[in-house]
C-alpha cells in the first residue's frame, strides 16, 4: 500500500507524488515524476485560449488537470471539464481540483477521447482545448503501456479522433484551441477544415529568436468562414536560461 506523506485540506498526496506551485491564485498541482508531467506547451495553451464569462470549456486529454486549473485562474469561464483516459492521471487531477477547492468550477471525467461526443453530447461546450500526443508511428517508442508514451504518441487517440469529436461537441460558433508541433501543420490545418473547424488564429513558438519554431498554437471556429490571422512570433528565451518578458507574464511570475 502506498504511504501517504501529506494530507492537506483532506486531499491525499502519496509518497511518490509531489506538489508543484502554479504561480496563479496560490494554486498547486499534484504530479508524479514517474508519469507525464505538464510542460511549457500546456502553460502556453492556457495563455492562448480564451474562455469568456458564462462559457463552459472542455479539455481533451487533460492529464493531471493543468489546463482546466490554469484556465479557471486566468479566465472568467463558468465551468471547466477535463477528460482523461488514464485512471491514475485522472485521479491526480481530481485530487488537485479538491486541493485547490475548485470542485464547484472544475470536473474531471475518466473516459476516452474517441467516445467524447457520447459522453458529453452534441453541441455541449463553448470552448475545447487540447494538448494532444504529437508523435505518429513508432518513432522512439519503447513501451506502448507506458504513461509517458501514451501522452506523447498517438497510441490511444489520433489527431483525427480529437478533431472529429471536437466538431461534434462544440456548439455552432464554438472555439477550438490546440498546441501542437509545426512539422504536422499542413496535416492539422487540412483536418480542421475537413471537420469544419475553420482555422482562425495561429501563433508559432520559437525557443530563441534565431531558431526554428518548435510549437504552434492554433484557434479554430466551428462553422467559421475561411480567414486566418497569423500572430507575431512568441519567443521563449531571451538568452539561455532567461525567459522573455512575455513568457514570464504567461507563467505569472
Amino acid at each position: 500500500m502506498d504511504q501517504t506523506v501529506e494530507n492537506v485540506a483532506e486531499t491525499i498526496i502519496h509518497s511518490h507524488e509531489r506538489l508543484d506551485e502554479l504561480h496563479r491564485n496560490g494554486y498547486r498541482i499534484i504530479q508524479d515524476k514517474g508519469r507525464f508531467c505538464f510542460g511549457m506547451d500546456a502553460v502556453l495553451l492556457s495563455g492562448f485560449a480564451k474562455v469568456k464569462p458564462d462559457e463552459q470549456a472542455l479539455d481533451l486529454g487533460t492529464g493531471t488537470g493543468i489546463i482546466p486549473i490554469l484556465l479557471e485562474a486566468k479566465t472568467d469561464g463558468r465551468h471547466f471539464v477535463g477528460l482523461e483516459i488514464q485512471e491514475e492521471s485522472a485521479d491526480m487531477a481530481s485530487r488537485s481540483v479538491a486541493y485547490n477547492g475548485l470542485e464547484e468550477k472544475i470536473e474531471i471525467v475518466t473516459g476516452d477521447i474517441k467516445d467524447a461526443s457520447n459522453i458529453f453530447g452534441a453541441s455541449s461546450f463553448d470552448v475545447i482545448t487540447t494538448n494532444p500526443p504529437y508523435m505518429i508511428g513508432q518513432h522512439g517508442l519503447k513501451n506502448e503501456e507506458d504513461a509517458k508514451a501514451i501522452a506523447r504518441h498517438e497510441i490511444l487517440c489520433t489527431l483525427d479522433d480529437v478533431l472529429r469529436e471536437s466538431a461534434k461537441i462544440l456548439k455552432p460558433g464554438g472555439r477550438f484551441y490546440m498546441v501542437h508541433r509545426p512539422f504536422r501543420l499542413a496535416e492539422i490545418l487540412s483536418a480542421m477544415v475537413q471537420y469544419r473547424i475553420e482555422p482562425k488564429r495561429m501563433r508559432l513558438v520559437y525557443p530563441f529568436v534565431d531558431k526554428e519554431p518548435n510549437m504552434v498554437l492554433i484557434e479554430g471556429l466551428r462553422g467559421g468562414r475561411s480567414r486566418m490571422t497569423v500572430e507575431k512570433p512568441l519567443i521563449v528565451y531571451r538568452e539561455p536560461g532567461v525567459y522573455t518578458d512575455e513568457i514570464y507574464d504567461i507563467y505569472g511570475y
